[in-house]
């Protein structure tokens, strides 16, 4: 019998979950990923033609249900791993400085978009009696960060739902974790360095040494290291771990 699963990424094309797509490719399972920038996706798509890759924005409910629908035409029996990845920096400044239009983008596609991956989620796995759902929050979900508020708190917001969700899915043998990402090397952290230097005045080398001096590691997380850990989760090895929100980041001993 094949022990292979049926994964879905949201937030799939680059960093953590094009990570996490390729480490489960690689150790032999199918993939779905979801993403907004076409171009990516059909790079990925050509490199990774077994990959079922369509562009939805996560907080466009219209879109990712789309995707959703495609999916379950595509893997008619089973899905075993849904990982609500998708994300966005959202706007740096001081609360008295920002848009609320930006607050609000941030806000949905972290957030929101958590929201429609998990109840899609729930539906299949109720029904089989069995799946993984695993939120990519952040260790900003767990301290408070200056200049980043909607940000943090669309990551708060994940933690409690992870463990909400957690309680109301475990007696119909479904499990919902969380990741919680340190300071990922990648374009997504270059440019959340670029926008926080605007809005605090200090260089970027600042910045970048003070997020890697606040862990006791003294350094970087890389996209691997989360995608490791989301395999762990996603094998019999994790099997009674739930409601839990693992921090994959040299362990934040403080916040920028």
């Amino acid at each position: 019998m094949s022990t292979s699963q049926r994964v879905l990424i949201t937030g799939g094309a680059s960093g953590v979950g094009l990570a996490m797509a390729q480490r489960f490719d690689f150790r032999g399972d199918h993939v779905a990923i979801c993403d907004v920038d076409p171009k990516a996706l059909a790079a990925i798509s050509h490199r990774y033609p077994s990959w079922l890759c369509e562009v939805a924005d996560v907080s466009n409910e219209t879109q990712i249900t789309a995707f959703f629908e495609h999916v379950e035409q595509h893997w008619a029996d089973r899905i075993d791993v849904v990982c609500a990845n998708a994300g966005t920096a959202g706007p740096a400044g001081r609360i008295d400085q920002l848009d609320y239009a930006a607050w609000r983008s941030c806000v949905e596609v972290n957030l929101f978009g958590a929201f429609l991956a998990c109840r899609w989620a729930a539906k299949q796995f109720v029904k089989q009696k069995h799946g993984l759902i695993l939120l990519t929050t952040s260790t900003s979900g767990l301290f408070g960060v200056p200049y980043r508020s909607p940000y943090v708190c669309a990551k708060w917001a994940m933690v409690g739902l992870t463990k909400s969700l957690a309680m109301e899915l475990g007696e119909h043998g479904v499990r919902v974790n969380a990741i919680a990402p340190g300071a990922v090397e990648g374009e997504r952290m270059a440019a959340v360095l670029r926008a926080e230097a605007d809005a605090t005045g200090h260089s970027i080398d600042h910045l970048r040494e003070t997020y890697a001096q606040g862990t006791s590691l003294r350094q970087w997380v890389k996209a691997d290291d989360v995608a490791e850990m989301a395999l762990f989760l996603a094998s019999p090895a994790a099997a009674r771990i739930t409601g839990q929100v693992l921090a994959v980041d040299g362990n934040t001993e403080r916040m920028v």
